[in-house]
């Protein structure tokens, strides 16, 4: 009965440890054509007249601004909501902004805000490789487009 309890045992080991294997081996999702199809159907859905960059980031310009137009080191001061595309709220500043390096954000950040001078404001629809890519942070599921409306309050 020992025998038969500890060759149990090993196969299931042995199983679990293949399968893990399998897995490691596995090609990570490339979320490309599949992130610009959700972005596409949402400019869309929501009539929206967006750029697309070389980089595969669409942006909206609502109001340019007048002011100082940052670059992509700049520390700047931003007020913004965060959302997905069914439209649920992932993260939101407060009117005031939050203030930021432009080198320290997602590059979706560091490549769209600098479309904008102080004062100006838009959507910056970003896929999720020049978001977080395939990894989850907090409620932000792995593979995700994020949709920003941000105001651009200043460059400091």
């Amino acid at each position: 009965m020992k025998h038969l309890l500890f060759a149990l045992l090993t196969i299931t080991l042995f199983v679990s440890c293949s399968k893990q294997k399998e897995k490691e081996k596995e090609v990570p999702v490339d979320y490309v054509a599949q992130n610009d199809k959700e972005i596409t159907d949402y400019i869309a859905k929501n009539k929206l007249v967006a750029q697309k960059s070389e980089s595969g980031l669409y942006y909206v310009i609502t109001d340019p601004g007048t002011g100082t137009q940052p670059t992509a080191t700049s520390n700047v001061t931003v007020a913004y909501k965060g959302y997905f595309t069914n439209g649920n709220t992932f993260d939101q500043s407060n009117p005031e902004g939050i203030s930021f390096g432009l080198d320290q954000v997602i590059k979706g950040w560091t490549e769209g805000i600098p479309y904008f001078k102080t004062g100006g404001s838009g959507i910056l629809l970003v896929p999720s490789h020049l978001g977080y890519g395939d990894n989850a942070m907090g409620p932000i599921p792995g593979g995700s487009v994020l949709i920003f409306d941000i105001k651009l309050l200043s460059v400091n």
